[in-house]
This record gives structure tokens, C-alpha cells and sequence, in this order.
């Protein structure tokens, strides 16, 4: 009902592209959801409940630090990895950032910015006749020095929070992960390096990022 406030609403849409749909409430908390067109639903209803808002829109309004906290932990952990899902099911758009190793390929497939957030797709493909374990994978900026004696530095960049990050990779398989980094930039003599590190083995592999995938993310 337009004229009227109600508890339950209806949401009409035409067939299109994907979307998203941000909804305000009277009380001022914010909703996001994501569309996408399907021909049979699994299901008609949904009823959301307010621990499931993403925010307020209302400034001034505080609550508890421990409550505050607590809701954001609970709202991160719906929200990361439902989007993360979400995009391992794009469409594939390689950067064309890639090294293959050992038989093992390690890939970058996209970086997304959302939320003041870098969203990073990694594939990891093992071609070899032996399984791969993983002990870890890191993400480094570097910074290139100039003069007579060139040398390097490099900073660990922490995430935010890891997506179907595996344990082991078995020969034959791809693997898809997400990584969320802070929104960060870089400058001409930096760039973003990623280490994968083989545990109980030595096939480690490095692959560098430009700064220019980074600035000009998607």
C-alpha cells in the first residue's frame, strides 16, 4: 500500500540485469539486498527482521559499545559471505594477473569495490599429479627503491575477512577464494604482491599486481 504503512510489502520488477535493492525504514535502519532475475522461485515470502539491517540512516543515534559491536559482528557475518558467494558466481573477468608453477596456477579473476572495501577473486588451479596444501596465502604492497642499490620493501596487508579459503587443493581441482582488504591506493612505485605458501612442500608462488588493477578496481 503507497497511501499507507504496513508490515508487509510487494516488490514488483521486470526481467533485466542484476541488481540491488536498498531499502530505508521509517525508523531510518537500512536494508541491502541483492536481485537477480529467476524463472521459478524457491520461495514467495520473506520476512526480515531488524537484526538484519545494515545500518541507520539517522546520525546521532548510539548504542552500547558491547551491543554496538556485537550487531556489527552479527551483520558482517551475514553480509561477507553472501556477497562473496555472489561474486564467485559472476562472470569471470580475468585482469589477466596470473603464474603458473609447479603445476599449480594462481590467478587473479577480479577486484571489486564496494563498501569502501577491495573484494580480491583468486583462483587457484593445481595441474600437478600431487596434491596441494596450503599453508598460507598473504598479501604484501611493495615498494620498488630507486638508486645503485635497488632494494625492496614490503608491508603486510591484512584482511578484513577470508571466503572459502582451502585447506588443500587436490590434483586436478580449481579452487575459488575472496579476500577483503581495506580500500587502499598505490602509487607508481608500489605494488601488491600475493604469496602462496605450500605447507609440508616448497612449491611457493608469487604473483605481483600493478598498481593501476588496483586504483582502477571494478
Amino acid at each position: 500500500n503507497r497511501d499507507k504503512e504496513q508490515y508487509l510489502g510487494l516488490l514488483q520488477a521486470k526481467r533485466g540485469e542484476e541488481s540491488n535493492l536498498l531499502v530505508v525504514n521509517a525508523d531510518g535502519s537500512v536494508y541491502s539486498f541483492i536481485l537477480k532475475y529467476k524463472e521459478k522461485l524457491d520461495q514467495l515470502n520473506y520476512f526480515i527482521s531488524k537484526t538484519q539491517s545494515i545500518g541507520s540512516q539517522i546520525p546521532g543515534i548510539k548504542q552500547a559499545p558491547f551491543q554496538e559491536k556485537s550487531v556489527q559482528k552479527f551483520t558482517d557475518a551475514l553480509y561477507y559471505p553472501r556477497f562473496c558467494a555472489y561474486l564467485m558466481k559472476q562472470e569471470r573477468r580475468t585482469i589477466g594477473v596470473r603464474n603458473r608453477s609447479y603445476g599449480i596456477k594462481l590467478q587473479v579473476q577480479n577486484i571489486i569495490f564496494e563498501n569502501n572495501e577491495l573484494y580480491i577473486v583468486i583462483e587457484i588451479e593445481n595441474k600437478s599429479s600431487l596434491d596441494y596444501d596450503v599453508n598460507f596465502l598473504d598479501f604484501y604492497v611493495e615498494t620498488r627503491k630507486k638508486g645503485k642499490k635497488k632494494s625492496l620493501q614490503k608491508l603486510l596487508k591484512s584482511p578484513i575477512y577470508t571466503y572459502h579459503m582451502p585447506k588443500k587443493i587436490r590434483e586436478g581441482q580449481t579452487h575459488q577464494l575472496v579476500y577483503v582488504l581495506p580500500k587502499f591506493s598505490l602509487a607508481n612505485d608500489k605494488r601488491l604482491k600475493i604469496e602462496l605458501h605450500e605447507k609440508y612442500g616448497e612449491r611457493n608462488i608469487q604473483l605481483k599486481i600493478k598498481n593501476k588493477n588496483i586504483n582502477n578496481p571494478n
